[in-house]
């Protein structure tokens, strides 16, 4: 209750399950009634300085199923900001109209920054290359539900995993559990040497592989997060095409796979989930997006409500 949500770091087995739980049950509500009122007095403020289609609207759907108001700030062009506005100054000011602000920002640490100067709860909705918070609680909570359990599963994350706040997330949250974790990027794109220290210190019993050849780990998969290769990140258009088509899904690599395993994607997608695996019922993008919304829902309910 009343609480920022910034980073990962706060959560732990119990904390999730709470959470999971709780959005089971905004599953069903939103099932049965279509929605379940309890922040009809509370009005959220979605302030994303980058684009978004999907976390945007999900938190907007979210708190508008919970019954409250949503004040979306999306065009940062036509904001205060445009002037010149600080970020301290903005939401020194959205706290005036809101109880709580969701924050995407292109710097990391801008939620931090926010959450010390705001009087509302903020959760951050992405914070540059740094993290995604909410998006990996979606996506555990969707190899949760797809996969019956966590322990024990071998999750390869492919892709951009330098600059992926999802993948940096996620891997957070999945080292507090028994799992296997394989991570396959061109050299240029490997993990951030910090964080992967970080996990081999805290999580001894985690076994952790890299590797620059997805066939070689399709194989023992149980769950392959992909993600983009985002060109937004790169300075340099020669080091971006150099990367660009590393690491592509298709229907022949999963001939390869499990029958029971996921596949994975935040989104957006560009290439690298061939189209034609559309047809393959492994994989769950879309479910992991209507996951998203309970989610979200079941935070503002946890931040904002007095039960």
């Amino acid at each position: 209750m009343g609480k920022d949500v910034i980073s990962v770091g706060g959560f732990n087995r119990p904390k999730l399950d709470y959470l999971f739980g709780l959005a089971e049950e905004m599953r069903k509500a939103v099932r049965q009634h279509g929605s379940v009122k309890l922040l009809e007095d509370k009005v959220s403020v979605n302030l994303f300085y980058e684009p978004s289609t999907r976390t945007s609207s999900s938190f907007a759907a979210a708190m508008n199923r919970l019954g409250g108001k949503v004040i979306s700030i999306t065009d940062i062009h036509s904001s205060s900001v445009a002037k010149g506005e600080s970020l301290p100054d903005t939401i020194k000011t959205l706290e005036q109209y809101s109880d709580v602000i969701v924050l995407r920002h292109p710097e990391v640490g801008s939620a931090r920054l926010a959450a010390k100067v705001s009087n509302k709860p903020i959760i951050n909705a992405g914070d540059g290359i740094g993290e995604h918070p909410t998006q990996a609680l979606l996506d555990l909570f969707t190899i949760r539900e797809k996969m019956g359990t966590i322990d024990g599963l071998t999750v390869t994350m492919i892709g951009d995993l330098k600059f992926g706040r999802t993948v940096h997330s996620l891997t957070q949250l999945l080292s507090l559990f028994k799992v296997n974790l394989a991570f396959v990027s061109p050299l240029e794109l490997q993990l951030p040497r910090q964080l992967l220290a970080e996990i081999k210190t805290k999580r001894r019993g985690i076994s952790i592989e890299e590797s620059t050849a997805l066939e070689k780990a399709i194989g023992r998969t149980d769950v392959l997060y992909v993600t983009r290769i985002q060109k937004e990140r790169f300075s340099n258009q020669d080091e971006y095409e150099k990367v660009e088509n590393c690491c592509i899904v298709t229907p022949e690599l999963l001939r390869n796979a499990k029958k029971r395993m996921i596949v994975m994607h935040p989104l957006p997608r560009i290439n690298e989930i061939d189209f034609r695996v559309d047809l393959d019922p492994r994989l769950v993008i879309f479910r992991q997006v209507e996951n998203g919304m309970y989610i979200r829902m079941a935070l503002l309910a946890a931040v904002l409500y007095r039960s």
